[in-house]
This record gives structure tokens, C-alpha cells and sequence, in this order.
């Protein structure tokens, strides 16, 4: 039983498909195609997702055709088995998705192929002929290094122009990336790069966030300390400070290839390219294998066919080089769009600094988390009016769930010219699961629907379909970006375990979901932090809707510790109030009130509690199971690595409350 909420077929409108659609994007380019080439017709989005999931085979290779990526050798079909985990998908091709990424979609050599931000050093500017040279250069160091095809190169590098240029060089190479942003600690470093026994590792000494100079120099000591397996360190200049002992990046790329060098390396179509690790919220980081084909084919469709990006657009989102959006934020080089870069923090000087970037870029694609979205909203920012960005096309937004007021907020800046894609996968797929786009529409709270080729459903405990309900969040059709495997799992047994034992054959992608009969959906939460009171479930996120809409509310996080017993459990609200505000009696009678009557009387609080901040990791996203694991007596170390962490201090709170609930 599920808690009643609004159906999506009832929420708000706030913009409709534009009727140019298919005359003015890239999408409509591509169904356009279907039909010419193909005789492929759709009457509306509904009908070419159909196709997309019940034909996949046809559909990716629609989407190899359309988009022009080459194989060598000849492929053995399409899709060899549908079952998952299992699926093959081109069994005999060989590519390099960094020879398709080079390409640029045709880009000429003086167009702009990276632009970057910084806080530690003026903007930098590459050019596709700049690119290509560089990473033909870098390739040819990493040979002089000794990597070669199947060893695994390591970069502790923040968003800048080196850490693109290493990892095509890197994947040129048939060699295997990965990845930490330089915040990290050594012991969350060390963590997830040990686990794949790296050759060459690349770093810098120190970088600026806002007006601080950080030093990592002693950080990069302990990495290279416990990464016994490391045959060279790479500097990366950057900053005031340096690296000793290390091969300078000018000497990297100081060598242009030989003439015998036989170029960009090609691979079997599930050869890893890289490996991206969880957040290590609940144990030790899982090292998630991504292939070169399936992430080429699943970026392309993505990119282009959603994002709606193409040559000469340019794609500014703000992200670390520790969460899957740095990826996809690379891949806009597949379709020939220019990725803008900023390094920092996003935030400085002010809440405005990413939309000045957006004007000055020409941005076609932003990407915003929810929490920066609402705070615009909350500061009374009027990006539509202050700025000019009649370049924008979409604002895309991802790691947490965004609130109905957010959506209204966009749209009353920009009205129907741009598109809220707001959008949910994560790191296991390396893209979207659930998202919008051009010929979707947006109503206020609710992501559009399943992503092209993406056979997304809600399931009961039973495995059954269901509609206009709160269930686990499957996919029940392989997608060539599900992983490869896990690094180390020779067995496969971690990775069956992970998506595959609830429903055998279906991947349980572990959040809560809500689907509409139109293909809408609500993302609630994770489905391991559901609340259920008295057989009445709800995920976390309706409750913070609820929550944060309270004027005085400026954030929050829910947990439910459950009775052993069989009785209801405590259900624990804590807040941080605005800066003029007090959790008084009168804001508690009021959250109490406004959740009574919007969820149940049964997802009333029993308690609730100011604290000075929420536990949130790097991607915004709150940390309910580690609050309720601390709460229950859980050691901070056994539950959430402290680098894993956007403010290590916000757990301090709830490590003494689990300490005073233990003494009483």
C-alpha cells in the first residue's frame, strides 16, 4: 500500500512538444531519417519508444547507422542474447570511442572544442585541432611509459582541458581510465584506485576553490603510497605548488607520435574504457566497468536525441571528475558540441557565477542540480531577465529530485523556449533512465517518461507491473551502457547481486518510482530508505517536497527506524531552518500540519529536530541510509567514507544523537 499522492496525468502542463520539433532538432532529424531511408514512421514519441524497446537490436543499429560509427571487422549481429545479465551486444566489431570522439562530428580543426573555467588559473580555450594534436601527444607518452592496451591509467585531477586529453589518449590506446576529483582524501582514493592496480597515475599539487589555495602535495604522497603497482606519476601543472619526483605533463606531451606508430588502438565493442566507482555510501566503492561501445552508443543517443546537441553547440554543466556527469560531460564531443569546463566551487562569488558562464559561452545545454535550481529560486534570482542566454536551448537537472515550485521557476524564466529536461539514471548506466526531451512534455514535478531504449517500469514485490503506484524502479530490455561487469568479480557473482537477485533476469535499479499510464514519472528515493509506516509506504522525496516548500525550512532529511517488533518505528525529521528562522513550537505544529494533510497522518514525525546541516554526498544527494545506520549505532567509518562526503562535519550531529540515544 502506497501513500496517496497527485498523478502525474493531473499535475500541471507547463510546456507542450513545440510543433516544429521534428523540423528543428536533432531528434526530429533522426526520425525524419527513419522514415526517408527506412520507412519508419511515428506518430508521436509514444510509438518510437515503443519500437525502441520492443526491437532493440533494430534501434541501436538505427542509431550506429544514423550517427556514422565505424567499425573494423564484421559483426556477428546485433544483440548475440537479450538476457540479462549476459546481453552482447556487435560480438566481432572492433571501435575506439576515442577515435569517434576526436572526430567531432566532422569538426574543423579551428572550431572550439573546449572552453574551461577556473579559480585557479585564467580561461583556457582548445581548439579540435589543439585537441587531436594534444592527445596524439599524450598517447605517445603513455607508450613511452609503457601502457599499453588493457593497463589502467589514474587521474586525481580536477575539470580541466589535461584530464580530457589524458583519458582520449588513454582510451586510444585500449588502456582503462578512472578517475577521483582532487577533494578526495587519500584513503577514498586509495580505496577505489587500488582495486584496479593502476600503471600511471596523474595528479596535480593543489588547486583554488574560490578564494583558497588547497595543497595537496602531502595527498598525492599517500596515493602513490598505496598504489604499490605504479610505474610513473604525471604532474599536472597547476597552481603555485609542484610535485617532485614525478615526469612534468610538457615532457608527456613533448614528443609528437612516431611515424610508425600505428595510431588509435581498436578494441572488441565491450573492451573496458573505463571504470566508475559508487559512492561508497553503503560499504566499500563498487568499480563499475563501462565499454567503449556501449557508452559511444548510448552518449550518441543521449546526447543528440534528448539533449538535443549537435556540431557547434556548447554544453556547460558543472561537475567533478568523480561523478559520471564528467563523462557525459566529455562525450559532447561525440556529436561535435563544445563542452564548457568550470573547476571550483560552482558557487563563487555567487549564486550567479555558472549563469554569467552560460552568457558568455553562448551555452545551448545547462546543466543544474535541483539544489542550485531552488537556490536561485529561494535568492530571487532572474537569470531570463539579466542575462541574455537566447542561446539556450535546455537546462538539464540530475542528482536528486527537483520540486514542482523548481519546475514553475524555470519556466517563468524562460517561459516555452527552453526545455526542463530534468532526468534520473546514475553511475551504473552512465546516463539517463528516465528523462525528457524535445517531444516530451513537462509538467511541474514529474521527469517525461523512460529514455529512448530504455524498458523502464515500476514493480511490486511479486515482479508485477505496476501503474499509478510506488514500486522498485526496473529495466526489463538490456541497454549496451549496462556495465561490462565489476572489476575483480571474476564470477560475476557481485554484480548478479547487485541488480539481478530481487527479479532474476530484470535489472532492480534500487530507487522508488511512480508511473503514470502516459509514461510520466515521480523518482522518490532510494527504495532502501522507504518510508512505511503502518503498511503505508512513501518515499523520502514527497516528504521533502512537502517540507521544503515551508518558507522557514531551508533544508531537511528524513530516516525511519523500524521496530523489530512489528510496530511502527520512530519516523525522525530533522531540519536546518533559514538564517532568521527558529525550529519553535509554531514551525513544528506547522510542518506537522502541512504533512498531515498532503501525505497521511501517518507520516507524521515523532520527532523533529534542528540541525545545523544535512549529510548530502558530492552529487547532492541526501544520505538517509547512513544517518539511519549511525541512529541505529552504526560507526561513521562502517557506513560512509568521509571524502565521500560534501561537508564531512554535517555527520557530527547525528553521531551524538545516536550517542545520547544510546545513553537513554
Amino acid at each position: 500500500m502506497t501513500a496517496p499522492a497527485m498523478h502525474p496525468d493531473t499535475a500541471e502542463l507547463l510546456r507542450a512538444p513545440a510543433a516544429d520539433v521534428l523540423d528543428t532538432t536533432e531528434l526530429g532529424r533522426f526520425v525524419r531519417h527513419q522514415g526517408t531511408a527506412h520507412g519508419r514512421h511515428f506518430a508521436d514519441y509514444q510509438a518510437l519508444h515503443q519500437w525502441s524497446i520492443t526491437k532493440p537490436a533494430e534501434f541501436w543499429d538505427a542509431v550506429r547507422e544514423f550517427f556514422d560509427v565505424r567499425f573494423t571487422g564484421r559483426p556477428q549481429g546485433v544483440l548475440a542474447d537479450r538476457g540479462m545479465p549476459g546481453a552482447r551486444w556487435y560480438p566481432g566489431a572492433e571501435l575506439n570511442y576515442a577515435e569517434h570522439a576526436l572526430r567531432g562530428a566532422g569538426a574543423a580543426d579551428d572550431a572550439p572544442a573546449l572552453i574551461a573555467y577556473s579559480q585557479t588559473r585564467d580561461r583556457v580555450d582548445l581548439t579540435w585541432g589543439d585537441l587531436r594534436d594534444r592527445v596524439s601527444r599524450a598517447r605517445a607518452g603513455l607508450q613511452r611509459l609503457g601502457v599499453g592496451r588493457g593497463d589502467r591509467v589514474v587521474a586525481y585531477l580536477p575539470n580541466i582541458p589535461e584530464t580530457i586529453v589524458v583519458f582520449l589518449a588513454t582510451a586510444s590506446l585500449g588502456a582503462v581510465w578512472a578517475s577521483c576529483a582532487p577533494e578526495f582524501g587519500a584513503r577514498s582514493v586509495v580505496d577505489r584506485f587500488a582495486q584496479i592496480e593502476p600503471k600511471v597515475l596523474l595528479a596535480i599539487p593543489g588547486y583554488g576553490y574560490g578564494d583558497k589555495d588547497i595543497d595537496r602535495r602531502a595527498t598525492v604522497d599517500e596515493i602513490r603510497a598505496g598504489l604499490p603497482t605504479l610505474r610513473a606519476v604525471v604532474s599536472v601543472p597547476y597552481g603555485p605548488h609542484t610535485l617532485d619526483d614525478t615526469v612534468g605533463w610538457d615532457d608527456l606531451l613533448a614528443t609528437p607520435p612516431a611515424d610508425a606508430d600505428p595510431g588509435i588502438v581498436q578494441v572488441p565493442f565491450d573492451h573496458p574504457l573505463y571504470v566508475l566507482f559508487s559512492s561508497g555510501t553503503t560499504g566499500r566503492p563498487k568499480a563499475i566497468v563501462h565499454g567503449h561501445g556501449g557508452i559511444l552508443l548510448e552518449h550518441l543517443k543521449n546526447h543528440a536525441l534528448s539533449w538535443d546537441l549537435g556540431p557547434g553547440d556548447r554544453m556547460l554543466w558543472f561537475t567533478t571528475t568523480a561523478w559520471m556527469m564528467w563523462n557525459a560531460l566529455v562525450s559532447g564531443l561525440l556529436v561535435g558540441a563544445c563542452p564548457v569546463l568550470v573547476d571550483g566551487n560552482p558557487l563563487h562569488p555567487d549564486l550567479d557565477f555558472q549563469w554569467r558562464i552560460a552568457e558568455e559561452t553562448r551555452a545551448t545545454l545547462m546543466g543544474a542540480s535541483p539544489g542550485f535550481l531552488m537556490a536561485c529560486r529561494r535568492a530571487g534570482l532572474n537569470p531570463g531577465r539579466d542575462h541574455d542566454l537566447s542561446a539556450l536551448r535546455q537546462i538539464g537537472a540530475a542528482g536528486s529530485p527537483l520540486p514542482p515550485e523548481g519546475y514553475r521557476w524555470v519556466h517563468e524564466q524562460f517561459g516555452d523556449r527552453v526545455l526542463l529536461n530534468v532526468g534520473s539514471g546514475g553511475t551504473d548506466v552512465c546516463s539517463g533512465i528516465v528523462q525528457g526531451g524535445p517531444w516530451q512534455p513537462v509538467r511541474a514535478g514529474e521527469i517525461s517518461g523512460p529514455a529512448l531504449a530504455v524498458a523502464a517500469a515500476a514493480y511490486d514485490e511479486h515482479g508485477t507491473v505496476i501503474v499509478g503506484d510506488l514500486g522498485e524502479l526496473v529495466i526489463t530490455v538490456p541497454m549496451p551502457s549496462m556495465p561490462v561487469g565489476f572489476w575483480g568479480d571474476t564470477d560475476g557473482s557481485r554484480y548478479r547481486a547487485a541488480y539481478f537477485d530481487t527479479y532474476p533476469g530484470v535489472w532492480r535499479h534500487g530507487d522508488w518510482a511512480r508511473f503514470a499510464a502516459d509514461g510520466s514519472c515521480v523518482i522518490a528515493g532510494r527504495s532502501d530508505a522507504t518510508l512505511n509506516r503502518g503498511g503505508v509506504r512513501l518515499g523520502t522525496a514527497e516528504f521533502y517536497r512537502v517540507v521544503e516548500e515551508i518558507p522557514e525550512v531551508a533544508d531537511s532529511i528524513v530516516v525511519h527506524l523500524e521496530d523489530p517488533n512489528g510496530g511502527n518505528g520512530e519516523l525522525l525529521l530533522f531540519v536546518v531552518p533559514v538564517a532568521d528562522a527558529d525550529l519553535d513550537a509554531g514551525l513544528r505544529d506547522r510542518i506537522v500540519r502541512e504533512l498531515r494533510g498532503a501525505l497521511s497522518p501517518r507520516h507524521v514525525p515523532d520527532a523533529v529536530t534542528a540541525v545545523p546541516s544535512i549529510p548530502r554526498n558530492r552529487t547532492g544527494k541526501k544520505l538517509e541510509l547512513p544517518v539511519k545506520r549511525i541512529l541505529l549505532g552504526a560507526a561513521v567509518a562502517d557506513v560512509v567514507g568521509p571524502d565521500t562526503l560534501a561537508d564531512p562535519a554535517s555527520l557530527d550531529v547525528f553521531v551524538a544523537l545516536a550517542a545520547e540515544r544510546r545513553t537513554a
